[in-house]
């Protein structure tokens, strides 16, 4: 389904790291962050129930995702390509659709020429969400944006979709701003969402 149609429609926007898939302790920082390998890749227990149960009720779904490892010289594009292509592999055998697939590789102190200083696409901009909404139709109101950082929510409300905030046991600094709704995993967030109607 794309735009064009009459009807607005309803969607998901989801953050990847730490809400479909599991963050890797990196040695090197010494803190949990995206994976940098297709080995490192693992989806979280329930996640993929949860995308599956959002689609069968009538939800799109969106991957909005700031992945900026090309931009601080920690990875390649080819290794991030071959990371979403796990993920999309496994996304098929659930037989889950996505509508689309954002991500930002940008970073404001990146050390890559090309992918480095400001963008327009980085949450917490609602740039990626915007688009969305424009291209499929979707009636922003009835909307949800799910993550696990600040900048997920900051996202959200900025694009005028309801927010939920996954709080998982990594400790996390307290919120500047208060989402919806607060969950501790996906699948937990999914069935909050098909409770509201």
């Amino acid at each position: 389904m794309g735009a064009g149609g009459n009807r607005r429609q309803r969607a998901v926007f989801l953050d990847r790291d730490g809400v479909i898939n599991r963050n890797v302790l990196n040695p090197a920082t010494g803190e949990f962050e995206s994976p940098l390998t297709a080995g490192d890749f693992e989806f979280i227990s329930g996640a993929l129930d949860a995308m599956r149960v959002l689609r069968s009720a009538g939800f799109l779904l969106f991957l909005v995702s700031n992945q900026p490892n090309v931009a601080k010289g920690k990875s390649t594009l080819e290794q991030l390509a071959s990371i979403h292509e796990k993920l999309a592999s496994g996304l098929a055998r659930a037989r889950i659709e996505f509508a689309r697939f954002y991500y930002c590789f940008h970073h404001p102190q990146g050390i890559v020429s090309g992918y480095s200083g400001q963008c327009e696409c980085r949450k917490p901009s609602s740039y990626f969400v915007l688009k969305a909404a424009s291209e499929f139709s979707l009636n922003l109101s009835c909307c949800w944006m799910i993550g696990d950082r600040l900048t997920d929510i900051q996202c959200g409300r900025a694009a005028g979709v309801r927010t939920i905030f996954i709080h998982t046991a990594q400790p996390q600094p307290a919120l500047a701003i208060q989402p919806d709704h607060v969950a501790p995993d996906l699948f937990t967030a999914s069935r909050f969402i098909l409770s509201t109607g």
